[in-house]
């Protein structure tokens, strides 16, 4: 008698276990680390993170969208709006959709005209505008991001309407690489650690290994020069502003279309109007 020997069975592969996506922390998220602090006004926070939701892109939202903007309760959306709006600085005209209101502008322009660099930096940059029919702008490091806090603009350089207090991230710009290159050690190694180098044109650096490099160049060149890294076809130039103490405080920044300024034209051209442009501003800070 004849035995067929059996055949082995097919190996089942066990389906891959499914890796929930992550998600980016809210800024509600952010309060935590405060959780015990006697001294910390939650409700004040909650209220600065509500007005902060507000965008370009989401001028108008309902107490729904922010709450999931935020990561706050419906509830204390609710409160922070009726709070605003009692003293004017929001509103919605349908009682559903709200948007900041123009009281809102008070509290930039007590930032700006208190603020000596700013103050000093508007004239500075429009006079070279005049002169050399280019954008410039001042800028100063928050957080992971720059923030401009003076800005000139004579044509449109960028798919970004930026004005005053506009944010960009700091480790594809110009500005924020001079920023980043003249940062203490500590505070360098502490952005490094959690900086997440998103790529936004095919020639952002993305890994930690060559912004290294990009800093070490910025420090022993004495500018940063970006070449489309954040938007094609936006090249631009920073030089560093230094306080008395010798700590590098803000930057000014030359933006322009590449098609039409020419590294070479940047570096010989425009340079020393910045490092000018940042003495002149280093003087209002001795």
């Amino acid at each position: 008698m004849s035995f067929i020997s059996p055949q082995p069975l097919p190996s089942v592969t066990p389906p891959a276990a499914t890796v929930p996506p992550t998600t980016k922390p809210t800024p509600a998220a952010a309060l935590d680390v405060y959780t015990g602090d006697p001294n910390f006004m939650t409700s004040l926070a909650r209220g600065l993170i509500v007005i902060q939701a507000f965008t370009q892109q989401s001028p108008q939202m309902t107490i729904s969208q922010l709450s999931v903007r935020t990561g706050l309760s419906r509830a204390a959306v609710r409160r922070c709006l009726y709070t605003l709006t009692k003293l004017g600085f929001a509103g919605a005209e349908d009682g559903s959709r709200y948007s900041l209101r123009p009281r809102m502008l008070t509290l930039s322009h007590t930032y700006t005209t208190s603020n000596t660099l700013a103050t000093a930096a508007q004239p500075i940059l429009e006079r070279m505008s005049a002169a050399l029919r280019e954008s410039f702008s001042v800028a100063t490091l928050d957080g992971e991001d720059i923030v401009y806090i003076a800005r000139t603009q004579v044509s449109r350089v960028m798919a970004v309407d930026l004005h005053i207090g506009s944010r960009l991230p700091a480790y594809c710009t110009s500005m924020g690489r001079v920023l980043l290159a003249y940062l203490p050690t500590e505070q360098l190694e502490q952005y490094l650690a959690k900086a997440v180098l998103t790529p936004h044109t095919t020639r952002t650096i993305t890994t930690i290994e060559k912004l290294r490099l990009a800093l070490r160049n910025v420090r022993r060149n004495g500018y940063a020069l970006v070449d489309q890294e954040y938007e094609v076809g936006l090249r631009s130039l920073a030089v560093p502003v230094y306080a008395s103490s010798g700590r590098v405080v803000a930057t000014v920044n030359l933006s322009g279309n590449a098609p039409r300024l020419s590294v070479l034209e940047m570096q010989s051209r425009y340079l020393s109007y910045l490092r000018n442009a940042a003495n002149e501003l280093s003087v209002f800070l001795n």
